[in-house]
């Protein structure tokens, strides 16, 4: 056998030191983008089973306190069925509601620190282990009954602040961001978003099922078992990401309490470095925002709109709109998954043909960046287990040149447009299968929110694409709590004069206007890039050198 030299390999032909291969895990063959749209699926498959047993939980629980001041039911009928008992669960359910959502919007920034400070996995592992605590408090919740029953389930919201759904779903979609090639980007964010909508349609259609079969404990335990593997899975499926390569290794600019709220850094305008040398603001971040924001407030509305218009006049029961949304989850999720990515794939071919780049053009995160930063010393590395590559380091994508995010901003426009054209059509409907139909159409104009997060992280510096999803997703979550508010108080309008249809061209309009303001939301001009201000003018000197 010949002795080992100085230009010996160490691992050859996948045999290491003691003549044993090299083995992977079985789920590694598989695909990243498979893994992190499973992880979507799983987990967003977690927090929807308990989602119809809750209500019907706060039903009975506020029932159980109408009847310990109130003299026993006697009589035929189901005993809670009272007007009291449905203003009150209606009372008590909303308090949950805001606190959910005021909670919610918290732990977007907790969970955009911790994946800062301790890695995307780590983030994800923690906004799935911390809502099983929430459902185990939950059950005893449910155990308790009554007020005290109540109390617990308002008390385990705040809980939400360090693990909710807010929190995940922009974890998920940084991990996408960091693993997935550029050119796939837009493409899997629309894919991840159609992964979460099916684990919902699933979770809800599973949830009240088992409620109904095996009492209402039954969902929260099994929504505790699915967190469970959701965190197992993770742990073992997910690649690791160093917190230093998603920043470049350059240290954060703002610590402390300042850093808590870095995403909001995001919306301010860009300082950019033009090709001539002089710096410029550019505020495509800031119409980009903006635009969203009103695309969330006309759109997030709708489904709801749908359901409240289908009830009031053409008389919708329960199961009616069970099935128009169960209809409207799925063909939405089947669009974002399969239709999406190819839209965005030949229309990016479209695009570059009609519309082709000079030469030298950079985009606004066309930099070379450093050498990805892989564990090579042993205290950067965990314990093996066995013969088996327990860990996965993977550094974040470069960033190459224009891989046609242009068009990305171009097709969220007109999305916008059409979007508003099929809710103006809704309001034209007459009979009962026009709803249907309508609830068949309007979920082939949902790109618009993987498209803008496809545009955002192109748009900003690979060091700034998490606080840049994460800016992008409080603007969401804030549209989302302003349009129920809004819309509500319009339909309510409305529906007093006898012309509740108005609400759909009040949403169409509010479209409209988004896709107008997002006309100036554009890419900072050729050859030009955007300043290093936290190092200074000296490293954005150094950079240009390196600059292709």
């Amino acid at each position: 056998m010949p002795q080992p030299d100085e230009t010996a390999p160490l691992l050859a032909n996948g045999v290491n030191g003691h003549d044993k291969p090299v083995r992977k895990w079985p789920w590694q063959r598989i695909g990243v983008e498979a893994r992190i749209l499973l992880a979507g699926f799983l987990v967003t498959l977690s927090f929807s089973f308990t989602q119809v047993p809750i209500f019907y939980a706060f039903f009975l629980m506020e029932c159980d306190v109408y009847y310990e001041n109130h003299p026993p039911f006697e009589g035929p009928g189901d005993r809670c069925n009272r007007n009291e008992i449905a203003a009150g669960t209606a009372t008590n359910f909303a308090i949950l509601g805001m606190t959910t959502s005021l909670c919610g919007t918290l732990n977007l920034f907790f969970s955009g620190w911790t994946v800062k400070k301790f890695g995307p996995r780590f983030t994800m592992m923690l906004v799935t282990l911390v809502p099983a605590i929430r459902v185990a408090t939950q059950i005893l919740g449910v155990v308790a009954g009554g007020q005290a029953g109540i109390n617990i389930f308002q008390f385990t919201q705040l809980i939400t602040v360090v693990g909710g759904p807010a929190g995940y779903i922009l974890v998920i979609n940084i991990i996408a961001g960091e693993l997935v090639e550029p050119v796939r980007r837009t493409a899997v964010f629309g894919m991840l978003q159609g992964s979460i909508m099916l684990g919902q349609g699933v979770g809800y259609l599973t949830g009240g099922m088992i409620g109904d079969t095996w009492g209402i404990r039954r969902p929260f335990e099994v929504a505790f078992c699915s967190f469970l593997i959701s965190a197992v899975y993770t742990r073992f499926t997910l690649p690791y990401i160093s917190p230093e390569s998603m920043s470049d290794g350059k240290k954060p600019a703002v610590k402390g309490i300042a850093a808590f709220f870095a995403p909001l850094k995001v919306l301010a305008p860009q300082n950019i470095i033009l090709p001539s040398g002089k710096r410029a603001k550019h505020l495509g971040v800031l119409f980009l925002c903006l635009g969203v924001f009103l695309g969330v407030i006309a759109t997030a509305y709708v489904p709801l709109l749908i359901q409240m218009y289908a009830t009031a006049v053409f008389r919708f029961r329960q199961g009616d709109n069970g099935f128009l949304m169960s209809g409207w989850a799925c063909i939405r999720a089947l669009f974002l998954l399969f239709l999406f990515p190819r839209i965005i794939e030949i229309g990016r071919k479209w695009y570059s043909r009609r519309h082709p780049a000079p030469t030298g053009r950079h985009a606004a995160s066309d930099r070379v960046r450093p050498e990805p930063h892989l564990p090579t010393n042993p205290e950067e590395m965990e314990a093996p287990v066995g013969s088996f590559a327990d860990d996965e380091p993977v550094s974040a994508v470069p960033v190459k040149a224009d891989e046609g995010t242009q068009f990305d901003l171009f097709f969220l426009r007109w999305s916008l447009v059409f979007d508003g054209f099929l809710t103006m059509l809704a309001a034209l409907a007459t009979q009962k299968w026009h709803v249907f139909l309508a609830a068949f159409l309007l979920p082939f104009a949902s790109g618009t929110a993987p498209a803008a997060k496809g545009v955002m992280t192109d748009m900003c510096a690979p060091s700034d694409r998490a606080d840049a999803l994460n800016a992008l997703t409080l603007v969401e979550n804030i549209g989302g709590l302003l349009t129920q508010g809004l819309f509500g108080f319009v339909f309510s309008a409305l529906a007093e004069i006898g012309k509740p249809y108005l609400t759909f061209f009040c949403n169409a309009a509010v479209a409209f206007l988004a896709a107008g303001v997002l006309v100036f939301s554009r890419f900072p001009p050729d050859g030009s890039r955007v300043a290093d201000d936290s190092n200074g003018e000296e490293q954005d000197n150094a950079e240009d050198g390196a600059h292709r």
